[in-house]
């Protein structure tokens, strides 16, 4: 009885945490379509193959194997080339920084890093 108990709180508290996390896309739909991304937030993961960051805030291009995205940062700064990241955050249409646009890419909300991966 204890154990059921505790396995039902835990499949519990497991749904619920899943319940606030955006859900992983791969970067290659969201370049592929998008428009049925735009404004939503979703979860990419992947390899930093590009950054630029002044004082905290920059750009970063994220690799997953089936795409390119770039990401806006402008609360974790910028992770360096190689890092392997988890990125949440909202996807905008003409991402601009610096005066330059990086095309479709999304706006920072979440992070998760690994640099050893």
């Amino acid at each position: 009885m204890k154990n059921r108990l505790l396995s039902s709180a835990f499949i519990a508290l497991f749904a619920l945490a899943l319940t606030g996390c955006p859900e992983r896309r791969r970067i290659g739909d969201i370049t592929g379509d998008p428009g049925r991304f735009n404004n939503k937030e979703v979860t990419v993961v992947g390899r930093v193959t590009r950054s630029y960051g002044v004082a905290g805030v920059g750009v970063f291009e994220i690799d997953d194997g089936t795409g390119k995205l770039w990401v806006l940062s402008e609360k974790y700064g910028v992770p360096s080339k190689d890092a392997y990241v988890g990125v949440s955050g909202k996807i905008i249409p003409g991402l601009t920084y610096g005066g330059r646009n990086y095309g479709t890419g999304m706006q920072e909300t979440k992070r998760r890093t690994s640099e050893n991966r």
